[in-house]
């Protein structure tokens, strides 16, 4: 999962560099494609449940799920991407998003920087013996302060011989009682913020989901391991 998890994260870089005004989203989808082929791994997403990427490419008010397609990234343009790669039988499944170009207005850096921070922190809340409401509230914590909204209905998952397995993990407190994490476990922790609101709909492609207020989304994703000393992140170079 380890090895999965770098050619996740080489991926997520090889793609930021080519994340520049002109490309388009199916350029991008290509690279990555070629990147995890050459690396002797699988795409997760290409015919996930018939999705006909190798990537997500999310823009804008797009959330997740965004088939990349024709359309040209431009200057000030929000753009997550959602990578994912099979070695030998086991997953990794990272996501980030960027801003294209320079000097992002402060809206979009907080939008940005929240997303990340609650990624990190609900990261740090996965220790042995913590629960799965321990990580959701660290999440949900970090996006309340920071004045982004919930994305309520896609949440984390466990992960390893597939990509989905039986752990939900998500961005809020459910104020139900939880799994216990214990070592060995391993979870996609994955938050979901809006500037706006985070009310949804899937569009007719059946796949992107967009915030229904047309404001702006962010993703940020890794892939850890729980261990007896606390929580590794996979999806890093």
């Amino acid at each position: 999962m380890r090895r999965a998890g770098r050619i996740v994260a080489d991926v997520l870089a090889l793609t930021e560099e080519g994340l520049r005004p002109g490309v388009t989203a199916i350029e991008l989808d290509a690279r990555a494609e070629e990147y995890i082929r050459r690396a002797g791994a699988t795409p997760s997403f290409k015919g996930y449940h018939g999705f006909p990427g190798s990537i997500c490419v999310s823009i804008n008010e797009e959330i997740v799920h965004g088939i990349p397609g024709p359309r040209v990234i431009e200057e000030g343009m929000v753009v997550s991407i959602d990578a994912g790669a099979i070695w030998k039988g086991y997953h990794g499944d990272a996501a980030r998003t960027f801003y294209v170009g320079a000097n992002p207005p402060a809206d979009v850096v907080r939008l940005l920087d929240t997303t990340r921070l609650a990624l990190m922190a609900g990261i740090a809340a996965a220790r042995p013996g913590a629960t799965v409401e321990d990580v959701a509230g660290a999440v949900e914590d970090v996006a309340i302060e920071g004045r982004c909204d919930i994305v309520r209905q896609y949440v984390g998952h466990g992960i390893g011989t597939r990509m989905h397995e039986e752990l939900q993990i998500p961005n809020y407190r459910t104020g139900r009682g939880t799994t216990k994490l214990v070592p060995g476990v391993c979870i996609a922790i994955e938050p979901m913020l809006a500037l706006g609101s985070a009310d949804n709909h899937t569009l007719a492609d059946n796949w992107t989901v967009v915030t229904s207020d047309g404001s702006l989304a962010a993703h940020f994703e890794h892939t850890i391991a729980v261990t007896e000393h606390g929580p590794v992140i996979m999806t890093t170079a």
